[in-house]
């Protein structure tokens, strides 16, 4: 019987897999997501849903966003793989979608992170310059339980160049208030508040 082969480039490095049941060969029924994180330690996609409902297993393929928990390893042959690891440039450092992650905190436990951004990227690579429509539209596949999406929605915005957005400008409630209570001082400080000598030492 002859011997099949898939052969990938993820992240820029090029890999050749074994089709097959033996020992150290990809079975047909592993998924992208499964080669990704259990072969190659590339955990920085996640498994949530195993459905290609929830987005966090996003990576690029052929510079389109993919789940790759949808996606059989012995179907990728020839492809183009870049995971959220792959996203750095080691030359010039974070992609700038990533920095703009950072300084909008437009994440919380960072689970679902990485799927967000790689759907993002895929989303600037084929129109850099998306309108808050879009944006919304193409981040829909994405789901997070624990931030607003907003922050996403704003660090998008910021590199996609949609400086007059609303959401693409931090807005405080406190922004609002026309005669805001100032914060009370503090009456009775703590001794401890700036150091604090109880005359004993460690000699």
């Amino acid at each position: 019987m002859k011997k099949q082969y898939v052969t990938m480039t993820i992240n820029g490095r090029e890999y050749r897999f074994s089709i097959g049941t033996g020992y150290g060969e990809v079975p047909p029924s592993e998924t992208l997501s499964e080669t990704l994180r259990k072969r190659l330690q590339l955990t920085g996609s996640k498994e949530s849903c195993s459905e290609g409902a929830c987005g966090c297993c996003t990576v690029l393929m052929d510079n389109r966003g993919v789940t790759s928990c949808m996606l059989l390893t012995c179907e990728c042959d020839g492809k183009n793989i870049v995971t959220i690891e792959g996203l750095e440039d080691p030359v010039t450092g974070l992609d700038p979608l990533q920095q703009a992650f950072i300084d909008e905190y437009a994440f919380q436990c960072g689970y679902c992170t990485p799927g967000i951004i790689m759907a993002a990227k895929s989303l600037l690579i084929s129109n850099p310059h998306p309108t808050e429509e879009e944006i919304k539209e193409a981040m829909s596949g994405n789901y997070c339980r624990c931030i607003s999406q907003y922050t996403v929605l704003r660090a998008i915005n910021r590199v996609a160049g949609n400086g007059e957005d609303h959401t693409a400008v931090m807005h405080r409630a406190n922004d609002d208030v026309v005669d805001p209570i100032p914060v009370r001082q503090e009456l009775f400080p703590s001794p401890f508040a700036n150091g604090f000598d109880n005359g004993n030492t460690l000699d």
